[in-house]
Formats: C-alpha cells, sequence, structure tokens
C-alpha cells in the first residue's frame, strides 16, 4: 500500500510539474511575443499625428502632401486639396506595415531585392519633426508581396502587394474629386431648380419637410438620396482636363439642374449642364468647369412628386393607442389598454384589430391630384406616440375615385379603391375577442 501510495504521489508530482513547466514556457512566450508586437509596426503613428506624406517613384516623380488647418493638401507637383479619405486609407495602410516576415537580418546587397532603386519611397514625417521612411522594391518571386525596409535598417521584410497598391498613387487619384464639400446631418436647407421648377427642402429637427413651391410632406428617403447625390458629385479626371475646352463644352450645353445646399458655413451651388450625352459642372466651392458622370445627372432629375410622402399616416410602425372610424351610418372605437385592444370596453379579438391598424398603416396614395374631393364619406383618426401625434384623415368618393385629405392639410391624395374597400370590409369583419376558458374545477 506504501508502494503504491508512493508511485501516486510521484505521478501527481511530475504531473504539476508538466503543467508548471507548460505554464511558465507559455508566459514566456507571451511576453516574448509581446514584447515583438511592441516593434513589428515601425511606421504606427497615430493619424493625427501625421503631418507630411511624400511619395517618390523610381520614374522621377514625386508627390508631397501636408495637412494645414487640419486639411491634406497637395503640394507637389501641383497644389490642390487632397481626398481626406484616401489619405486617411494611406496612414492606415502604413500603420499596418510590419516585420513579420522577415528575409534577412543584416542585408547586405539590398540590389537582390530592388530596394538600391526602389519602386517608391514613402515617408511620413510627425507632429514631433521625426521622419520615418519606408522603401519599397521588388515583388517576391511569388507575386504576391513586395520586399521593403525601413531607411537606415539593415532588415529586409515582405509587405502584401494589396498595401503597396494602396500607397502607389498619382496626383490625380490623391486629388478631391468631391465639387460640394458638406456633412449631410448638417445641412439646413436644400433647393433643387429642375424639369422647370425649384423646390426647396428644410430640416425640422430630424425631418425634411418641402417648403416650395408650398408646404407639403416629404418623403425622407428620396430627399436623404438627394443630399447623397450632391455629396457624392465628383468631377471626372480621366479624360484631358483642357479647361479651355472643358468652359465651352459648359456654355453649349443646355442647363439641366441646378441644386443649392445651405449649412453653418454659408451656401454652395452647383449647377450641371448637358451637352449631347455628356454631362459638365459648374461649383461655387472651387474654380473650373469639370466633366461628370451621368449618374450626377440622373441623380438630380426629379420632380416634385418624387419627393412627397405617398404615405397617408405618420405614424409608421409605432403602435397606435387609438382608433376611430367613421364610416357612413357605422363607426368603430378602438383603444389600447396593455396589451390589449378595446372596443366600447369590451376586449377585442387581436387579429382583427391588427388587420385593421395594418390597412391604415398601408395607406398611400396612388397620385397627387389638385381636385376631385366632394362630401366626406370616410374619416380616421388615429392617435399614436403617446398622444403627442394625432392624425385625422377624410376619403370622399368622387364617381369611381376615392380622394383623400389630412386634417388641416391642403394636399389631395387619390387612393386605389381597393384600399379603401379592404379597409371597409376589416372593420366590419372586427369581432370581440373569444371568452376565456373556464378554470379547470380544483381537485379535492
Amino acid at each position: 500500500m506504501k508502494l503504491r501510495g508512493l508511485l501516486t504521489a510521484a505521478t501527481l508530482l511530475a504531473v504539476l510539474s508538466g503543467v508548471l513547466w507548460w505554464s511558465n514556457r507559455r508566459e514566456a512566450r507571451a511576453s516574448k511575443e509581446s514584447e515583438v508586437s511592441k516593434s513589428i509596426r515601425p511606421l504606427s503613428v497615430p493619424e493625427d499625428q501625421v503631418q507630411e506624406i511624400t511619395l517618390q517613384k523610381q520614374n522621377g516623380e514625386s508627390i508631397h502632401l501636408k495637412k494645414t488647418d487640419g486639411k491634406w493638401q497637395i503640394t507637389e507637383p501641383v497644389q490642390y486639396p487632397a481626398d481626406p479619405e484616401i489619405v486617411s486609407g494611406m496612414i492606415s495602410t502604413l500603420a499596418l506595415v510590419n516585420e513579420d516576415h522577415i528575409i534577412e537580418d543584416k542585408a547586405t546587397d539590398v540590389a537582390a531585392y530592388g530596394l538600391n532603386k526602389p519602386a517608391i519611397k514613402v515617408g511620413i514625417v510627425d507632429s514631433n519633426h521625426k521622419t520615418k521612411e519606408l522603401l519599397i522594391g521588388d515583388e517576391t518571386p511569388a507575386g504576391s508581396a513586395n520586399y521593403v525596409e525601413m531607411a537606415g535598417d539593415q532588415r529586409v521584410f515582405t509587405m502584401a502587394n494589396y498595401m503597396k497598391n494602396s500607397l502607389d498613387k498619382t496626383p490625380i487619384d490623391l486629388r478631391d474629386k468631391r465639387l460640394l464639400k458638406f456633412e449631410s446631418d448638417k445641412v439646413t436647407k436644400v433647393e433643387l431648380s429642375a424639369k422647370k421648377q425649384t423646390i426647396e427642402f428644410g430640416r425640422n429637427r430630424e425631418q425634411w419637410e418641402i417648403v416650395k413651391p408650398s408646404p407639403l410632406r416629404a418623403d425622407q428617403f428620396p430627399v436623404e438620396e438627394l443630399l447623397r447625390s450632391l455629396r457624392d458629385a465628383k468631377m471626372d479626371l480621366k479624360d484631358s482636363q483642357d479647361q479651355k475646352k472643358m468652359a465651352a463644352e459648359f456654355a453649349a450645353g443646355s442647363v439641366f439642374a441646378t441644386a443649392r445646399v445651405t449649412d453653418a458655413s454659408g451656401t454652395q451651388e452647383l449647377q450641371v449642364r448637358k451637352n449631347k450625352d455628356d454631362y459638365y459642372a459648374k461649383s461655387s466651392g472651387i474654380e473650373g468647369v469639370y466633366k461628370v458622370a451621368a449618374s450626377v445627372g440622373t441623380g438630380l432629375d426629379k420632380s416634385l412628386d418624387d419627393f412627397r410622402n405617398k404615405k397617408l399616416f405618420d405614424f409608421g410602425y409605432s403602435e397606435p393607442e387609438k382608433v376611430e372610424i367613421h364610416d357612413g351610418a357605422k363607426s368603430y372605437s378602438l383603444s389600447k389598454s396593455s396589451d390589449d385592444w378595446l372596443s366600447n370596453g369590451a376586449k377585442m379579438d387581436e387579429t382583427s384589430v391588427r388587420s385593421v391598424i395594418d390597412k391604415i398603416r398601408d395607406l398611400s396614395a396612388s397620385k397627387f391630384v389638385d381636385n376631385g374631393f366632394s362630401t366626406p364619406g370616410l374619416d380616421i383618426t388615429v392617435t399614436s406616440d403617446s398622444g403627442k401625434r394625432v392624425e385625422k384623415l377624410v376619403i370622399s368618393k368622387n364617381g369611381d375615385r376615392y380622394i383623400a385629405k389630412r386634417e388641416n392639410e391642403p394636399a389631395l391624395y387619390e387612393l386605389d379603391a381597393s384600399a379603401v374597400t379592404d379597409l371597409q370590409k376589416a372593420a366590419s369583419d372586427m369581432k370581440p375577442a373569444p371568452p376565456a376558458a373556464p378554470a379547470a374545477p380544483k381537485k379535492k
């Protein structure tokens, strides 16, 4: 028994020793990896601390970028504002450069890697005026990476091709091509003159409203799409940039659309003209005339009806608290109490009530009209948002047409006849909830 106990103790001691050895080794390895991880990103500089970027290419081209008052500028070989997103992407790429894949610790013949005459030299200057330079040489035999080294360091390592591509930019690549510069969430007013009509939108808190040609409810999505089109409108620099030629093409074209965007800094204007199948634009924010993609023109090719809200009710997918319907001699009154719908104090069948609410929610104009509203025959009132929103709709029948009007609004909406008759049927089909099943008798 003593021998068995000694063997058990010895086995346990061996296991514990192994666990301790493995744990110590793991900690040592983690410590070593931690130290390595601190040194494998030689170009990792916080983006807000990068002040200058220089690209020197084997063909002699040199590009210099400098941050002035928080904005990036191309200063060589031309002077233009730089695209902040592209510059940010370059800095992010540089921060990913690491020395994980070291080829040589002390390279004596860098020509073998194409580093004696680098394809690109990428230099950065930080806010402390410290300069770092990355040299990019030949592709590796596999073609998936490039040989690189830091200036003044003998180590040669590799960097993925896609990283080189994100750094290998031309002045045209780096130029800020936006025709209008604004932040969508700070815009307070938008004007669009197109199709011989001027439409003005105003922002009321987070909601857009049509202000001109008359106050109307706006569909939020197309207004936001218009803003996106204006924000994304960019000059097309693929073709010749002969400004005299561009100006002549612009002058010979017909005015297609004019847009104005207003924020706290003022109003910017973009005019788009069409000459044959091409579009040209002139912006108040930058000098010159530029060819633009056809999508810039089509994004502004909108009429008033494209922006109007076709929905008859604004409560959307929120749960209303009260619904009242008056249809000739028939009246229905529904109110929400906790999780139940009640009518005159009686609990109603959830499914039949839900059908009515869904049909009210889906009421939408088939088109907008200027006349045709006659004697009201059906009215619907919906209370939602804890009583803060009360919407009333009146519908009249004029021959085969159903014309609707929201309370205190001049706009008229024509509805599909089926939408009205389906709602009337759903209302007449509402029924009380089935009586609760009797409780099972208690066992004695």
